[in-house]
């Protein structure tokens, strides 16, 4: 959102209460208060729009099928309004429809979703797919880290109280991404107009999860206990979500670096009291 207005753009967003309405109206955004399994209450706003992009989900057992609905009238949406003047769609996946990638993988990678994003794929072809003269576009990003929000962010607040579960043995390799970073590439791929298809986004850094850790660790007041859940486990404990974060994942975005697009941020490691900071006010801004 931000990055958009900075690039001096009109933004409309859709939110889910009355008070993120009111906050982003104070920064320049046109707020539509509703849901996504609501399109009835943004699709007249939507109509309006030379791009529409899709970054929501909606967390409950009808997820998937909300989105798929978002998706399809988004399309239609996009494809009524691309018959008059150019509009493009961009939509938010991500690298978990990978699985674990042996060898590093870009975006001509063979698919082998983990069991959570099973259902991903599928959306992901209707997008590329597209309708008409829409231009559309999927995202696929890593696990995104910034603000107080996240995987990281989880891992943060759980360093602060004091106890960190890790899935399996650590070893395994996270693709992430600097949430600015991110938000640089949907305006890039909102105004390259020959941007179409997939995009991955990720900062190629590699690291392993117990690395991350032992960097956040040592960023705290006190040392937190670090205790590595087996699998098992873990999948007792927090489902199919417990395989998605052991993934073992080496994902590179040529395409996205093709647009000129470079992360500015690298490493978790190597950036633990910037990110530590902004955690903090993230959660003051709550």
């Amino acid at each position: 959102m931000h990055a958009f207005l900075r690039g001096g753009h009109e933004v409309v967003a859709l939110v889910r209460s009355a008070d993120k309405a009111d906050r982003i109206a104070r920064h320049g955004v046109q707020p539509i208060v509703g849901e996504l399994a609501r399109p009835d209450l943004f699709k007249d706003a939507a109509a309006g729009c030379d791009c529409l992009v899709h970054t929501a989900f909606e967390s409950s057992r009808q997820g998937a099928e909300v989105d798929l609905q978002a998706v399809h009238t988004f399309l239609e949406i996009g494809a009524r309004r691309a018959s008059l003047a150019p509009t493009s769609f961009i939509y938010t996946s991500g690298v978990w429809v990978l699985g674990d990638t042996p060898a590093p993988a870009d975006e001509g990678a063979r698919l082998s979703p983990t069991p959570l994003v099973a259902w991903r794929p599928a959306v992901e072809s209707r997008v590329v797919a597209g309708l008409g003269a829409l231009r559309t576009v999927v995202v696929r990003p890593g696990i995104v880290y910034g603000s107080a929000r996240g995987i990281v962010g989880d891992l943060l607040r759980d360093a602060g109280n004091g106890l960190v579960r890790v899935v399996g043995s650590g070893q395994n390799h996270w693709p992430c991404v600097y949430e600015r970073d991110l938000a640089d590439l949907y305006v890039r791929l909102a105004v390259h107009a020959d941007a179409a298809g997939i995009f991955h986004a990720t900062d190629e850094a590699d690291e392993r999860v117990d690395d991350i850790v032992e960097a956040l660790a040592r960023h705290m007041k006190s040392q937190p206990d670090v205790r590595h859940m087996p699998i098992e486990e873990a999948r007792a404990k927090m489902g199919p979500y417990a395989d998605a974060l052991a993934l073992d994942q080496r994902v590179r975005s040529p395409r996205a670096r093709a647009l000129g697009w470079a992360p500015t941020l690298s490493s978790i490691s190597r950036n633990v009291p910037r990110l530590l900071e902004e955690f903090r006010s993230g959660r003051e801004a709550a």
